[in-house]
């Protein structure tokens, strides 16, 4: 009979409290993206890179890239 009394406690706990548990364990939905969403938001972040690495080139082109920023350059030309 305890036994049934403190898992009807629970159940009753956690029946009202089932909203603040649901946020704290499950991300929220906007956290869902489907697969294009995803793509985009890659693509469109890879742009945004390539356009900052373009920027920087001057009049010598390549030449004022370092390393680092050519070897990227080149990475994210190929995708």
């Amino acid at each position: 009979m305890e036994v049934l009394f403190a898992v009807l406690g629970i159940g009753l706990i956690l029946y009202f409290f089932r909203d603040r548990l649901r946020k704290k364990i499950l991300p929220p939905p906007e956290k869902y993206q489907s697969i294009d969403d995803r793509f985009n938001a890659e693509r469109k972040n890879r742009e945004i890179e390539i356009d900052s690495l373009l920027s920087k080139m001057g009049r010598n082109g390549l030449d004022d890239l370092s390393e680092k920023d050519r070897k990227r350059l080149n990475e994210l030309s190929k995708k």
